[in-house]
């Protein structure tokens, strides 16, 4: 909900969306920060850093997931921070606040808070970059606006036309589809999708179909603009849409990544995280429902034939199922081998229910 205060209360659907963030990043941080010179943390609406009771916004959940690693001693990257704020005071709070939370920083962390629009901010850095001729250093860029300006496809092109950047998108699908018979609101939805394909879905009376219809179009388009990979995943409050998480990434393991850290926080409070693959699927890690998953592998795979294990775990890990690596195994290769839905090359493992790399599969 937009506000013009400095700082408001955190809804609490809010908060599933930092728990995400937390969980993804500390993942992201020692993956990106072994191997590269240099990683960014964007946060291209910022805000305060804080709400009004005192809970910590996305930059504080982002520096507190770096500074706080328990892997820290071993991310060599130069670790940079670039957070963005249109509003001149919430940008001024958050840099206090910066300050008096860390009074000192690692050596290789880097913090900038600018004020200004994400999408006039992030364009000059990049316009910078092409001067220099040189790329976006490996970057997870957080995109969160309060409506659906500010949020050009244009731009999220620039930043995945490097190969290691990823994007992390609220996606207001309310406000979207409040305002998209308003004039006004044309060329702002021409912008944030990219295309005027959009319009079609004014005709569109069933409200489910319009939604995926909206949906499915947004993320052919981050495909169309750089994304090998799209992850989707809507929230709830009850039967309440709040928003969707649209995740774009060039590389199978980030999406994977993305998908555990959205399982590992669903449900929570009232809320709850629904899948795309399966039928709206409801996640749940106290009793998941992996019969989903097993109708995906038995569609994907069967009458393929023999199988490497490499090619169904990347499958799973894609986005072409709601599910994570870490749920493969025991969520449905054991219960589907002990029903007969699945033959194992028993040449190429040791034991019944295990897979371990360089193992044959068959499903029947």
């Amino acid at each position: 909900m937009a506000t013009t205060k400095k700082l408001w209360p955190l809804e609490p659907h809010t908060l599933g969306k930092h728990l995400v963030l937390k969980n993804y990043l500390n993942a992201w941080f020692p993956v990106m920060g072994t191997w590269n010179g240099r990683i960014l943390f964007i946060d291209g609406f910022a805000g305060p850093g804080e709400y009004e009771g005192g809970e910590v916004g996305s930059p504080i959940i982002a520096l507190d997931s770096f500074s706080d690693h328990m892997a820290r001693n071993k991310i060599t990257s130069e670790v940079v921070f670039d957070f963005v704020e249109a509003n001149g005071e919430r940008a001024e709070h958050l840099k206090h606040l910066i300050s008096r939370r860390y009074p000192t920083l690692p050596t290789n962390c880097l913090v900038d808070v600018a004020t200004g629009q994400f999408d006039q901010t992030m364009t000059g850095l990049l316009d910078e970059l092409d001067r220099q001729h040189a790329r976006l250093a490996p970057a997870f860029v957080m995109i969160d606006p309060f409506g659906v300006s500010d949020t050009p496809m244009a731009v999220i092109r620039r930043i995945l036309k490097n190969p290691r950047s990823e994007v992390y998108i609220s996606f207001m699908y309310e406000a979207i589809n409040r305002f998209k018979e308003t004039p006004e609101f044309e060329r702002h939805l021409d912008s944030v999708f990219g295309c005027e394909s959009w319009r079609k879905g004014l005709d569109i009376e069933d409200g489910h179909e319009r939604k995926t219809y909206l949906y499915d179009l947004y993320a052919g388009q981050l495909r169309n603009n750089g994304a090998r990979y799209v992850v989707r995943f809507e929230l709830y409050s009850g039967n309440r849409l709040i928003y969707a998480v649209f995740f774009g990434t060039q590389h199978v393991k980030g999406a994977n990544l993305l998908k555990e850290a959205i399982w590992k926080v669903a449900p929570f409070g009232d809320f709850a995280f629904h899948g795309t693959r399966s039928g709206q699927l409801t996640l749940d890690i106290l009793s998941p429902d992996f019969g989903p998953l097993q109708v995906a592998l038995r569609m994907e795979f069967k009458r393929k034939g023999w199988l490497p294990i490499g090619r169904i775990e990347e499958f799973v890990e894609s986005d072409r199922t709601d599910y994570h690596l870490g749920q493969l195994r025991k969520g449905a290769l054991v219960p589907m081998e002990d029903m007969g839905q699945l033959e194992v090359d028993e040449a190429t493992h040791k034991r019944k229910h295990t897979y371990p790399a360089g193992t044959r599969i068959r499903f029947v």
